[in-house]
C-alpha cells in the first residue's frame, strides 16, 4: 500500500485541523508538516520534500497563487492541489496554469476529498484519466469554454441548484434552503453533471459562476 507524505498550507488554524482530520482518517495520508503561508511552504516543501501539498490560495507573505509557481518551479516532483471557496474560480484557472495538479472546494464532503486526491496520485486509474489529465488539461491549454453546454437547457429547479452550488453551499444546506430532501440535492447535482459533460462538483462551481448563478 503506498503512503503519501501530506503538507497542508493554510493560515487558518480550524482549517488545518479540519483537513487533518480528514486525511488522517485514511491510513494512506501521512500528515509530515503545516504551514500558515505560502512561504513557510515553500521552505516545507524545501526540507521534507513531501509526495502531495494542500495550498489555500489567499494567505499572507506569499499567496498560493505565487506559491504554487514558486514550488513548482523548484519541486516539479511535488504534487500541488489548490484549496479554495467556490468564489476563488478564476484564480484556481490561474494555479492551474503555474503547475498546481488540482484543486479541491473546501466545503466538499470527506469522502470527495479522499477520493479525489487518490484519484489524483493514481490510485485509481480510470478516475484519475478523467478528472486529472483531461479536466486539467484543458485549463493548462487555455479553453476558453466556448464549446461547453448551455444553460439554457436547465429546468427552473435545475438552475436553483446550480445557484447554490455556485454560493458553496453544501448539499444539505441546499435541501434546507430550498425544502427538499438531501437525497433529491444529489439527484439533482447528477443530473446536472451528466447535462452539462462535466466531472465533479468543482467543475460544476466553475462553471455555475462563468455562468453568473451565484445566488445573492
Amino acid at each position: 500500500m503506498n503512503q503519501y507524505r501530506v503538507v497542508i498550507a493554510d493560515d487558518h488554524p480550524l482549517a488545518r485541523e479540519g483537513i487533518r482530520s480528514v486525511l488522517e482518517a485514511d491510513e494512506t495520508f501521512f500528515i509530515v508538516g503545516e504551514a500558515t503561508d505560502g512561504q513557510e511552504a515553500f521552505e516545507l516543501c524545501r526540507k521534507l520534500q513531501p509526495d502531495l501539498l494542500l495550498l489555500d490560495i489567499n494567505m499572507p507573505k506569499l499567496n498560493g497563487l505565487k506559491a504554487v509557481r514558486k514550488i513548482r518551479l523548484d519541486y516539479p516532483q511535488i504534487h500541488v492541489v489548490m484549496l479554495t471557496v467556490s468564489d476563488d474560480v478564476k484564480d484556481l484557472f490561474t494555479s492551474i496554469q503555474y503547475g498546481a495538479q488540482g484543486y479541491l472546494l473546501k466545503n466538499m464532503e470527506p469522502e470527495d476529498w479522499l477520493e479525489y486526491l487518490h484519484a489524483l496520485l493514481g490510485e485509481h486509474t480510470e478516475v484519475s484519466s478523467k478528472i486529472a489529465n483531461r479536466l486539467f488539461h484543458r485549463f493548462r491549454i487555455g479553453n476558453t469554454y466556448e464549446d461547453e453546454p448551455n444553460p439554457d437547457s436547465l429546468t427552473p429547479r435545475e438552475c436553483e441548484i446550480l445557484s447554490c452550488v455556485a454560493s458553496g453551499e453544501t448539499n444539505k444546506q441546499i435541501a434546507q434552503r430550498l425544502v427538499i430532501a438531501e437525497n433529491t440535492v444529489k439527484n439533482h447535482i447528477k443530473n446536472l453533471l451528466e447535462k452539462l459533460q462535466l466531472d465533479n462538483r468543482v467543475q460544476l462551481a466553475a462553471y455555475a459562476v462563468r455562468h453568473g448563478f451565484e445566488t445573492n
